[in-house]
């Protein structure tokens, strides 16, 4: 059995309920029960057939309504591992840092092919990072306090999953000066990044030590679920980017949010319209049993 959730950017309206149950028809599923509407916006349906199929169908309707397909069994998820910049962070904090050294431009440029999957990730970091060679440090704090936003969503998805004993990890390709605030501010239990080079007050544009690139994402990923005892079906991987790939096909379910093309297509479930709470409602947690503060 599966479950098709649909999750409404505003309101769950008969219409779309009406071409959900369409596609799951066209798709050659077969529909046992449908809940209520929950919280005005999201539908869980439960069905037999096929779930690649299925997604196929639903994601072709029309209207902002984000769509999840998943096994019922391990629904709620006892592992959270994310990826920071665009994720759960609003910005690309390289892009960002750079601007303050003059060369915001040509750095994100960079930082989109990367994103995309057209650049070598590790390559093009070292690259990025040895354009800042020189640039105060004291940069870093500014850019934390002017530029770098939480996410929509984000505490309440990481504080609402760990009040229910699930471990969570944040892991960046960018840097712990800013992924070390960032899952403090948020409520994550532990945090990986890479770490910049600094001496007497500048960067030096290196970097040091190992790199927490899309390989180490999927290591974390499974050496914690290891640690916690947990098979993967009971892990989601959240990332939007290429780097995040192999962590979003490892996890039971790997949600693109907001993603990249080539992130939203390997991963389970590709979130487009709605923040990050959007999460919740897959797991089948409704907005009473949220943490809001």
């Amino acid at each position: 059995m599966f479950i098709a959730t649909l999750i409404a950017k505003d309101s769950l309206n008969e219409r779309d309920i009406t071409a959900a149950l369409a596609g799951l028809d066209a798709s050659g599923a077969l529909i046992s029960r449908q809940s209520d509407v929950i919280d005005g916006r999201a539908l869980d349906i439960f069905f037999a057939g096929d779930a690649v199929a299925a997604r196929q169908h639903l994601e072709a309707m029309a209207g902002e309504v984000d769509v999840a397909v998943q096994p019922e069994n391990s629904r709620q998820k006892k592992l959270l591992i994310s990826d920071m910049d665009s994720t759960m962070i609003t910005v690309e904090c390289i892009d960002e840092l750079a601007d303050y050294a003059g060369i915001k431009p040509q750095i994100a440029a960079i930082t989109e092919r990367a994103m995309q999957g057209e650049l070598d990730f590790e390559e093009a970091l070292r690259g990025r990072v040895a354009l800042l060679r020189g640039l105060e440090t004291a940069a870093i704090q500014k850019c934390l306090d002017e530029r770098v936003k939480i996410m929509p969503g984000a505490e309440t998805l990481v504080r609402t999953m760990a009040r229910d004993a699930a471990t969570t990890i944040l892991v960046s390709g960018g840097f712990t000066r800013f992924a070390k605030p960032v899952a403090q501010a948020i409520g994550f239990e532990s945090f990986h990044a890479n770490v910049l080079g600094e001496d007497s007050g500048l960067l030096t544009g290196d970097l040091d030590g190992a790199i927490v690139d899309s390989t180490r994402k999927d290591e974390l990923l499974q050496s914690a679920a290891r640690a916690a005892n947990l098979s993967l079906d009971q892990c989601i991987a959240v990332g939007d980017g290429a780097n995040d790939i192999p962590m979003l096909q490892r996890a039971g379910l790997g949600v693109a949010y907001h993603a990249k093309p080539k992130a939203a297509q390997a991963a389970d479930v590709a979130i487009r319209y709605n923040d990050l709470t959007a999460l919740l409602y897959i797991q089948g947690i409704a907005a009473d049993r949220w943490i809001t503060e």
